[in-house]
Parts: structure tokens; sequence; C-alpha cells
């Protein structure tokens, strides 16, 4: 892959990394523990509050994963293991890396 290329895609990694840890900033308030004074919230209120606590938690995991993976595909741009797949060890789609530069495998080992 041209220098080009990898740059453009350097910058599509960076850029997502960005987003995602300005989004887990945000989403650091709605994790916190839920109050469960019963004078003070009702029992659904609490019932809603936990919910949206544990899909904080959840997105806060999946962020996580993800930001893993993208500082990995950075890493792996630095080396010369960037666009080759680690099972194989083939080329990987420079469309299929266009739609997800920190995609690790080929599209026929990813199944």
């Amino acid at each position: 892959m041209n220098p080009e290329k990898l740059q453009i895609l350097r910058n599509k990694l960076e850029q997502k990394r960005d987003e995602l840890l300005t989004l887990q900033d945000s989403q650091d308030e709605a994790g916190k523990p839920v109050e469960l004074d019963q004078s003070r919230v009702g029992r659904l209120s609490r019932m809603d509050a936990l919910q949206g606590q544990q899909m904080a938690l959840e997105s806060a995991r999946r962020g996580k994963k993800q930001l893993q993976k993208i500082e990995t595909a950075l890493r792996r741009l630095d080396s010369e293991d960037f666009g080759y797949c680690l099972e194989c060890g083939e080329k990987i789609a420079e469309l299929r890396l266009a739609a997800d530069p920190s995609h690790t495998h080929c599209i026929h080992c990813a199944d």
C-alpha cells in the first residue's frame, strides 16, 4: 500500500480514537452508582437509572475494546505488519481496510 493511502488510514484511525475518547469522557457520569434512597427517588425511576447505568457501562466496555483495536492498528501501521492478515499472512483487501482500518484478518479468515 502506498504511503498516501497509509496516511489516510492513519488519520481515520486517529480521528476515530479521538471521537471515542471524547465519548468516553461524557459517559463517565452515566456509569456512576445509582442512589437507592427511596424517600427521594421512586422505584421506577431507580429501575430506569439502573438500566441506564448498565447500558452506559456496556457502552464504555465496547468503547474500550474498540480503542484497543485502534491502538493496535496504529502500532501495526508503524511496523510493516499493517494490511496483512494475522492468521494466514495474506494481504487484507484495501476496501476492507478503508471501511475499517482496525481489521486484522482477511475476509476468509474473519469467518
